[in-house]
């Protein structure tokens, strides 16, 4: 371009000493050429920029379907025990099937799909042995011994003898009892030839010593489906995806996110009344609970490292199902949470608990506690 002005520049200055008009008709062409020449160099640079927005619109795209197939998917499903999972994608829409080794058939959902909430259809299978289908076909002749011109004859373990033949104990119908306290299993028993199997439902699996459930810590393990800006809280039987936000800026009033699950006030204007009366703090909890608990229960404590006044009052400001809740002070600087009515599951509660902070029935400060409990389907 420098070149180009240093040309016309001479070019002009010729002219303007009197040369004739050759020099006029070489500089018309001359600027007719540099014309062309920069009209195809304007089309060539809007063409790379072109090509360039579409090469970033089309990696765009890669990176949010990416970022979408990540984020709708289920959790990893288990083979059951005795049987086989066919299919590995978790992603929305596709299928699990299950299949039992010979000798067992499958109870529950032959398949299940995973579904756009993010959860699967249908219910986790087991596999059941079929010789449980007819205790009859466990029944099978004593073994007999001479004794002294007699004989006696025995039966395996979890066999009893019955008119010459040895019959299976049902031991789930014997000792499977409504009571809990009773149970042989703490939630399904599966009879065998001389013998019986617990099993678990979906979220738990068996204890070492094979007749109680222990729940699995999804998160822990990452069996999750949680995304990247949720918090992944483990309850009995399953996990749950939250995402706590602080409350919305009004009446001057603001929150910044300190942590996970913090929010902290902003300072105040000088003249916000408002402002310096709201909740210094939010904290959000989150709890597991078994189903039919025993009550009373203290599900969750509350006090401040930092205590300056002279008195602690506790208060829940509301929430759903807050009726079967109910706060109490344990100490001067503490307080409780208590499960007053015992609740069936699943179900759950949420209670918004205010603490404040006094002195001479003067306000220092205030905290909410955003309490959210999670009851579980099942007594264990």
């Amino acid at each position: 371009m420098l070149k180009l002005l240093l040309v016309l520049c001479s070019l002009q200055l010729t002219l303007s000493n009197g040369q004739g008009c050759q020099n006029q008709h070489q500089l018309l062409a001359f600027v007719r050429q540099m014309k062309k020449l920069l009209s195809s160099h304007e089309a060539a640079f809007h063409q790379g920029l072109h090509n360039m927005k579409k090469q970033l619109t089309a990696l765009q795209s890669s990176f949010q379907k990416q970022t979408s197939a990540n984020s709708e998917i289920c959790p990893q499903l288990v083979a059951p025990l005795h049987g086989k999972k066919l299919g590995k994608k978790v992603n929305v829409g596709h299928e699990v099937h299950f299949l039992c080794d010979p000798g067992f058939h499958l109870v529950g959902s032959e398949t299940r799909v995973c579904q756009r909430n993010r959860t699967w259809s249908g219910q986790q299978p087991f596999c059941k042995n079929e010789v449980t289908l007819s205790n009859s076909s466990f029944s099978h002749p004593p073994r007999c011994t001479n004794i002294q011109g007699s004989y006696h004859c025995l039966c395996d373990i979890g066999f009893r003898i019955k008119s010459g033949i040895c019959h299976d104990i049902d031991e789930c119908e014997l000792f499977q009892s409504s009571s809990r306290q009773m149970r042989i299993c703490i939630y399904e028993c599966i009879n065998t030839p001389g013998s019986y199997q617990c099993s678990c439902p979906q979220g738990y699996i068996l204890n070492h010593e094979r007749n109680s459930c222990e729940d699995i810590d999804e998160c822990s393990i990452n069996q999750h489906n949680c995304s990247h800006s949720e918090n992944c809280v483990n309850v009995y039987g399953g996990f749950r995806c939250v995402r706590p936000e602080c409350p919305k800026t009004r009446l001057n009033t603001s929150y910044v996110k300190t942590s996970h699950f913090q929010c902290e006030r902003n300072p105040c204007p000088m003249d916000s009344k408002a402002c310096r009366n709201a909740a210094h703090s939010i904290s959000f909890h989150y709890l597991p609970l078994h189903s039919n608990r025993s009550i009373p229960k203290v599900l969750f404590t509350m006090s401040t490292t930092q205590f300056l006044g002279d008195n602690l009052r506790f208060v829940i400001l509301g929430g759903r199902g807050h009726d079967v809740l109910a706060v109490q002070r344990s100490d001067r600087q503490t307080g409780e949470l208590i499960l007053t009515s015992s609740v069936v599951g699943p179900a759950t509660l949420e209670a918004e608990v205010e603490m404040t902070e006094l002195s001479r029935k003067t306000t220092l400060g205030r905290h909410i506690f955003q309490i959210t409990i999670f009851v579980s389907h099942y007594e264990f």
